[in-house]
């Protein structure tokens, strides 16, 4: 039983660590956007940003709820 809350725990810090990434890309590439007066890097980079918190919320939230499934 430990092993799935282990497996669990490192899923979770695995997504949430996916999902910040996507974030951090979607920042520079809207950043990036808006040096170089790009519509279109500015779509792209808040299309990732937003991706990225998504991604994070299922990592904070839905990730958890596995355990009670082998529990």
């Amino acid at each position: 039983m430990s092993f799935f809350t282990s497996a669990i725990s490192i899923l979770q810090t695995l997504v949430v660590a996916i999902g910040a990434g996507l974030g951090v890309w979607g920042v520079i590439n809207l950043l990036e956007g808006y040096g170089n007066d790009n519509p279109g890097a500015k779509s792209q980079g808040m299309k990732q940003l937003m991706a990225g918190g998504g991604v994070i919320l299922i990592g904070t939230q839905l990730v958890p709820l596995l355990s009670n499934l082998f529990g």
